[in-house]
């Protein structure tokens, strides 16, 4: 087919504005392309093996491979081939009707962009012509490389490989009426968590089925063969069963080629028409049987196996991205833009189905576009404790709210790593039961259980997380120790919650076991460290860890999460018992100022206590780090030195308002404290900062003190017998911090 210029083509619609070249022609369009194959007010195609629905599909793929190529090498940059070896899989699922289509595949994003575009959903952000998509790719507040939270009709963020599934999981829980599509490349299937994820959730819940992996086998990675490349379909297809995938359904671009391309992948836009309608049919075929299998209560997965690169500028990992000699002037760039280009009367055909399917554009359709409606929580039942009474358990006094969320939310989950009982919050499993297809009073197992507990943290966080993604509660439970392993996923999340066109639940962890109470189990138990990621993330604007000093604080900060919206609220807390300090009033303040005044005592003008009265401030992140410290103060007090200890609860609030990306978040919190009330906090003649976990936290303190400071913090783990003796270690004893308070007021 020859390829034209827009001058040269007359009617070319205003949507169109940007393509630089058409087709004078395209090979079947008068026989399969008189009408749109989605009828007006049907959603879908009504039959898969209807010629002209198979031809408008692969013409759909054409014109995603077509604006895919067009709009990454507009910047020279982005990323075309992956996308482009599951384009007939991706105009299947629309034109089937399936919108609510994720993916863990980042690279992915210019195609889903121009599926975003085609459908109209980028109207609402003003982007109604194809000129406009090149102008915004790549772009703040356009069309970032990889796919965010902030695109119409785009479910989730992708980027680190093996996410997308916790995402499908979590649509389909939620809304089991839909299909819930994930596209997958061959390269993410290496990662160690996909299969053992989705392998977990269907032994938790067999009955929920409806999503689907769409597995992209193209045979290569980003720069060189994938590790799969090698496998034979039935060993492929061997693979999948073996997980627990009742339905695998395999389509082979290579069985249907007729240009006798010499490898095991091949390039289906290289058949004749008739052989791409056949391989398009198979797909379309093959589509509509994993949807209807996966309704009809089947794990299953399909399979498109096609070249990487299909139909763009170069094949295999060679099309993965472009680089700067990859322009809109590069002859290679412009000889494959022609081989794609459509009539104008084709893309007019394209954008009308896509905009029917589904029942409209994505940004109107899809379940992320739409509140999901929760339930009313009602007064939880605080217990406030006494003040100087028994030590209480933080996390156990958690645990009784948690169960009463359960209760009256039926689509709240707890996520944990098979340790709820190990971390003082046995309460939860007793009042909501861990989900088990084996009914055991003695375990509080049910198959009917809202609490999920997978071995893998990747797996808890992934579908805790992507519940809250879809507008649902959840509670991510874990040790400080081991939820590095699940916070690739969390992070992505929290970041996509800053940008999200919508109010969702915070995503609420609870990290328990901190490193103190982990000495005796040896190193791999202590890995404070992680408080140096939310340190950091702190400055993204809508991340807010929270230290609890007790069990009634505790109470008060999980209160504080529940109403919060779109933000990452991390609070972290002991499993032993613990001195009551604080009143809810006074955490209900601390959230607001960030900080209380937990004791103080202001110094005599004692004789030995040259240069008049000095008052040393303890600043405080944690609970069982206050021990040494109000022990360090009882020694300085008689010492005639004032000591205020100050229990840092709410560190975010800390920073000054300039420090923190809080105005880019949709759902903005400028919540600072004063320097008026950080001076009457944090003013004195030496400040101490103290915590169990990484000095990164202390940082939003130690940036506005103008006294003499200095700080104490985690250095590393080592096998001890308790938790002083840990301490001890690591510098953290009443004697180390009297000795420095001494002589930093001297």
């Amino acid at each position: 087919m020859t390829a034209t210029t827009p001058k040269a083509t007359s009617a070319i619609p205003s949507f169109c504005e940007g393509i630089q070249y058409f087709s004078e022609s395209v090979p079947g369009f008068e026989t399969y392309g008189k009408a749109p194959a989605i009828a007006e007010g049907t959603g879908a195609i009504a039959d898969p093996a209807d010629p002209a629905a198979v031809f408008q599909t692969m013409l759909g793929a054409d014109a995603l491979r077509y604006l895919t190529l067009q709009v990454t090498a507009s910047k020279a940059s982005g990323h075309p081939g992956g996308f482009a070896s599951q384009a007939e899989a991706y105009a299947a699922l629309v034109m089937l009707g399936h919108k609510n289509i994720v993916t863990e595949v980042g690279h992915h994003a210019p195609g889903f962009y121009s599926a975003m575009f085609l459908d109209r959903s980028l109207e609402d952000m003003g982007i109604v012509n194809v000129q406009q998509v090149r102008d915004k790719f790549r772009e703040k507040d356009g069309l970032l490389g990889h796919l965010s939270g902030f695109i119409p009709g785009l479910l989730a963020p992708a980027g680190p490989l093996g996410q997308g599934q916790h995402f499908a999981m979590a649509g389909a829980l939620l809304h089991r009426e839909k299909l819930f599509a994930f596209t997958m490349g061959d390269g993410g299937m290496g990662e160690p968590y996909p299969m053992s994820s989705m392998a977990h959730f269907h032994t938790a819940y067999p009955s929920v089925t409806n999503f689907l992996p769409v597995l992209v086998w193209n045979g290569y990675s980003q720069e060189h063969h994938s590790m799969v490349s090698t496998k034979t379909n039935a060993e492929m297809i061997a693979y999948w069963q073996g997980n627990g995938f009742e339905e695998v359904i395999l389509v082979d671009a290579k069985e249907f080629d007729d240009k006798n391309q010499p490898e095991d992948y091949v390039d289906s836009t290289a058949f004749s028409l008739e052989q791409r309608m056949a391989f398009t049919k198979a797909v379309l075929q093959g589509v509509d049987k994993a949807a209807k299998s996966a309704f009809g209560g089947k794990l299953t997965v399909f399979i498109i196996k096609q070249l990487k690169g299909a139909g763009v500028h170069a094949r295999g990992a060679k099309s993965h991205n472009l680089y700067p000699k990859d322009t809109l002037d590069a002859p290679h760039i412009i000889s494959a833009l022609k081989e794609r280009a459509l009539t104008a009367a084709a893309w007019e055909l394209v954008r009308t189905n896509c905009e029917r399917a589904g029942g409209g554009p994505a940004a109107k359709t899809v379940v992320t576009e739409f509140t999901l409606p929760l339930a009313d929580l009602g007064e939880l039942p605080l217990e406030e404790f006494a003040v100087g009474g028994e030590p209480k358990i933080s996390t156990t006094a958690m645990g009784v709210l948690v169960g009463k969320v359960g209760e009256r939310d039926r689509t709240f989950l707890v996520t944990n790593a098979d340790g709820n009982e190990a971390s003082a919050i046995a309460n939860i499993n007793q009042a909501l039961k861990i989900i088990h297809p084996t009914t055991d009073d003695l375990y509080n197992q049910s198959p009917n259980g809202q609490v999920y507990e997978p071995l893998s943290e990747d797996a808890c966080a992934g579908l805790a997380v992507g519940l809250s993604l879809f507008g649902a509660r959840s509670l991510w439970c874990s040790y400080e120790s081991f939820a590095i392993n699940g916070l690739p996923i969390w992070q992505t999340v929290t970041q996509a919650m800053a940008e999200l066109r919508r109010p969702a639940p915070a995503t609420v962890t609870l990290f328990t076991a901190g490193a103190l109470e982990q000495g005796r189990n040896g190193w791999t138990h202590q890995r404070p460290e992680i408080e140096a990621y939310f340190a950091a993330m702190m400055r993204n604007g809508n991340v807010f860890p929270l230290f609890p000093p007790d069990a009634n604080s505790i109470q008060a900060c999980y209160e504080w999460a529940l109403a919060a919206k779109n933000k990452g609220v991390v609070i972290t807390a002991s499993k032993s018992p613990l001195p009551i300090r604080t009143t809810f009033e006074q955490t209900r303040q601390g959230l607001q100022d960030g900080a209380i005044v937990l004791h103080e005592v202001d110094s005599p003008q004692a004789p030995h206590n040259q240069g008049g009265s000095k008052k040393v401030v303890f600043a405080v992140v944690g609970d069982m780090t206050l021990m040494p410290v109000f022990e360090a103060a009882a020694f300085l007090e008689t010492e005639g030195i004032g000591v205020r200890i100050v229990s840092i609860v709410n560190p975010r609030r800390l920073y000054r308002a300039s420090d923190v990306a809080w105005d880019t978040c949709s759902e903005a919190d400028g919540g600072f404290l004063s320097d008026e009330k950080f001076a009457e906090l944090f003013g004195g003649d030496a400040l101490i900062g103290v915590t169990g976990g990484a000095s990164g936290m202390l940082e939003p303190v130690m940036l506005r003190s103008n006294c003499k400071r200095d700080t104490f913090a985690w250095k590393r783990g080592e096998t001890t017998a308790s938790a002083g003796q840990l301490m001890a270690f690591n510098g953290l004893t009443a004697e180390a911090l009297t000795k420095r308070a001494i002589e930093l007021v001297h």
